[in-house]
């Protein structure tokens, strides 16, 4: 029955829509992490390896349903879990739901979205199918690019799953490190009672390490042209 290739995305808009009208957002914020530090520390501290799965599902869930406040979410995992295993969790959380979102666009609406999306995707598609893998690295390192839109145009342009996985995995552990990293000092600078300001972890410097990694990414692409050209 054709109904049932598209319950996936009934079940996905469905949560996205409930979590919406609960504004779920509104307590993805620093505010409610420092009032609430110490309840989330005893809870990790007691239960262990059950709440870093359960960390893992809930950032599995935000990336799937697009919620915004994923940043947040990142810097509460550096928090309660410190900085190497924090960024391992949200990786693995990121990876899973981007490719949840990844799968469902592809499987119910990609022949249909990629017949309506005219010329400019089809002259994306020529290259993205050929580097697609190095394409997709530069857009996860460089983290100028909504996370929703990356997930959803490689699904649109038939890349391959596994290139998907491994490009979204790769890609988006030097950011997700930085900001865990921050998250893991929370507590020095909540002590201190300083004003946390997110754009001054994303630096300039930092943001252009990225962009370099980006293009270094993408070099693979050039050498390729530059031999055929």
């Amino acid at each position: 029955m054709n109904w049932v290739r598209f319950l996936p995305v009934f079940v996905l808009f469905a949560l996205a829509s409930l979590a919406f009208y609960l504004r779920l957002d509104t307590y993805l914020s620093i505010e409610t992490l420092k009032a609430n530090r110490d309840a989330l520390r005893e809870l990790v501290a007691q239960y262990g390896p059950i709440a870093a799965v359960v960390y893992v599902a809930l950032y599995t869930l935000a990336t799937a349903l697009s919620l915004p406040g994923a940043v947040i979410i990142t810097l509460a995992g550096g928090f309660l879990f410190g900085a190497t295993l924090g960024t391992f969790l949200t990786v693995i959380g990121a990876t899973v739901g981007a490719t949840v979102l990844f799968l469902v666009a592809r499987s119910a609406f990609g022949s249909s979205l990629r017949a309506r999306a005219g010329p400019f995707l089809a002259r994306m598609a020529d290259g993205f199918s050929q580097n697609a893998f190095n394409y997709l690295l530069f857009l996860r390192l460089v983290p100028a690019f909504p996370f929703w839109a990356v997930n959803l145009a490689p699904a649109l342009l038939g890349m391959k799953l596994k290139d998907f996985v491994a490009a979204t995995f790769l890609g988006i552990i030097p950011a997700t490190a930085v900001f865990s990293t921050f998250g893991a000092s929370l507590a020095e600078v909540f002590d201190r009672g300083d004003n946390i300001e997110l754009r001054s972890v994303l630096s300039p410097q930092l943001l252009g390490a990225l962009v370099a990694l980006g293009l270094l990414a993408l070099l693979p692409v050039f050498l390729r042209r530059g031999k055929s050209s």
